[in-house]
């Protein structure tokens, strides 16, 4: 099955390494991103919870990032400010955009 999936690498950083991982996580977006990078976000939840969701073309560009230690950005991200990366990937199976209204 092709389509879309969703990578979601997370973890629990310690609150004197959030600056850290916010600041080399904005130096990797800043140049050339993957073949098949759609979108990538870093979102901060509760309880220290970091994680990088990043939205691919297709599995098959996915795994050709995952398959490269130099490509495989987002789990270092973590390893490199003390914290142990847990990866998801999701299927997308149905999505809507909302519009954003300026006035």
């Amino acid at each position: 099955m092709s389509g879309q999936v969703l990578s979601e690498v997370s973890a629990v950083v310690g609150p004197d390494r959030e600056a850290e991982l916010v600041t080399s996580y904005r130096e990797l977006v800043a140049g050339p991103l993957p073949d098949g990078l759609i979108r990538t976000e870093l979102l901060r939840g509760p309880g220290g919870r970091w994680r990088v969701q990043s939205l691919w073309r297709d599995r098959a560009a996915l795994e050709a990032v995952r398959s490269n230690p130099k490509l495989a950005a987002a789990p270092r991200l973590f390893t490199q400010v003390g914290a142990e990366p847990e990866l998801t990937v999701f299927q997308l199976t149905a999505s809507q955009a909302g519009l954003l209204m300026l006035d």
